[in-house]
């Protein structure tokens, strides 16, 4: 992938960002939860997790280890369990009253899956082991 580092530090930066953005409306509240806000925080702090995500999945994008990158892999699997999660809780509906889904957490949704795509295609050259085996390959 060309454009490796760029798609995933924009992912990373979405990501944190999204986190701060209004992610449901709740009417019968009058009010919007994020992910460091809800009504007596109910629902925790989900943004301090995909903050996290997004930092350390940043730093793994950066290193050009083979470590690294299947590290990566795991934690935008982690990420993606975690959005799933994060979805169900704040989009339920109760006692008849569902909450208005808003852009800040689609945006998190965006982010999350591309970084899971950006994971998958590093971009990282791998040497060959010796000599012997380019001569091999030519024959």
């Amino acid at each position: 992938m060309k454009y490796y580092k760029l798609t995933g530090f924009l992912a990373c930066l979405l990501l944190a960002i999204s986190c701060f953005l209004p992610w449901a409306y709740y009417p019968d509240l009058h009010k919007s939860f994020t992910g460091f806000f809800s009504e007596q925080n109910m629902y925790g702090r989900p943004g301090k997790v995909f903050i996290f995500f997004a930092i350390s999945s940043l730093i793994l994008i950066f290193i050009d280890k083979i470590w690294a990158k299947r590290t990566l892999i795991f934690f935008a699997a982690l990420n993606i369990g975690y959005l799933l999660k994060t979805y169900v809780i704040f989009t339920s509906c109760y006692n008849t009253y569902c909450p208005q889904k808003q852009y800040g957490l689609y945006l998190l949704i965006l982010s999350s899956v591309v970084l899971m795509i950006v994971s998958f295609f590093p971009g990282l050259k791998l040497q060959k082991a010796d000599e012997s085996a380019t001569e091999i390959d030519q024959e």
